[in-house]
């Protein structure tokens, strides 16, 4: 306590000063409005600056709390959306010509495999629709596939992603027709053979399905030409085709029903019979 004493009475000089000087400034900021809002606002920039920093502790502090409170609103969410029946209508293409509307099945893609060499679709149709095997399988962009396999609720699909896949194609503005097939390489491009060299083609031409085909309606699109090749040893060309469909990405799909197919085949069978 002495030594509170001993400092005061030695710095009493100063420490007047400094009492004087305050209450001068004091009523200078009281008298004087200018000064007085200065004041305020220096106060309230460092307020505000202590407010935030504390208030990123907090909330830094909180972020715990907080994710596991969003993780909960996700998984309510999610469940939601699980058990939500997939109210979105698609509605049937009814332009194929030759197709009547009830012989397109709207079907749904579950399962996609296009990294192989033998890819194949999973759709959420079957037998209990009336699917079979050797019905093309289409979307709004182009060709997908024809079903393999089927069981009473779900079919397989050959891709055209599929090195043993084979079907009758042609180019849009000439009908030149030839064969539609996969080298295994990439997923957005097939390759059209055995198209003859007396065909005008350019790069650019719209492939489509051929009218030779009991699988697919005619004038399907497929691609577009990328590429020329001419195959020296047979004297055709090989088209490299740009796919309309990114076959990586697939939704609903258009199955389509021939009815034709069976009287056709059964007619080319009767006929290789009798040679």
């Amino acid at each position: 306590m002495q030594q509170i004493f001993n400092f005061i009475f030695k710095n009493s000089n100063r420490l007047l000063f400094l009492l004087l000087l305050c209450i001068s400034l004091l009523l200078t900021i009281q008298s004087h409005s200018y000064h007085k809002s200065r004041i305020i606002s220096s106060a309230n920039f460092l307020s505000g600056g202590v407010y935030e920093k504390m208030n990123n502790i907090s909330e830094y502090l909180n972020l715990r709390t907080q994710n596991e409170a969003l993780a909960l609103e996700n998984a309510r969410l999610k469940s939601i959306l699980f058990n939500t029946k997939d109210t979105t209508e698609i509605k049937k293409i009814e332009n194929l010509k030759g197709v009547a509307p009830d012989d397109i099945v709207v079907s749904k893609v579950i399962h996609n495999v296009y990294n192989q060499h033998e890819n194949y679709l999973t759709l959420n149709s079957g037998s209990l629709e009336g699917i079979k095997t050797d019905m093309g399988v289409i979307n709004n962009l182009g060709i997908v596939g024809i079903v393999d396999k089927t069981s009473p609720n779900y079919s397989t699909v050959l891709s055209i992603l599929n090195v043993r896949s084979q079907i009758n194609a042609k180019i849009k503005k000439s009908n030149h027709f030839g064969s539609l097939v996969w080298n295994g390489k990439s997923t957005g491009f097939v390759q059209l053979i055995d198209v003859p060299r007396l065909a005008s083609v350019r790069k650019g031409d719209t492939i489509v399905t051929g009218g030779q085909s009991v699988i697919f309606p005619e004038n399907i699109n497929i691609g577009t030409i990328d590429k020329i090749y001419i195959d020296n040893q047979t004297n055709y060309y090989t088209l490299n085709i740009k796919l309309f469909n990114d076959m990586t990405n697939l939704g609903h799909v258009y199955i389509i029903k021939s009815k034709n197919r069976d009287e056709l085949n059964n007619l080319e069978k009767q006929n290789i019979k009798n040679e």
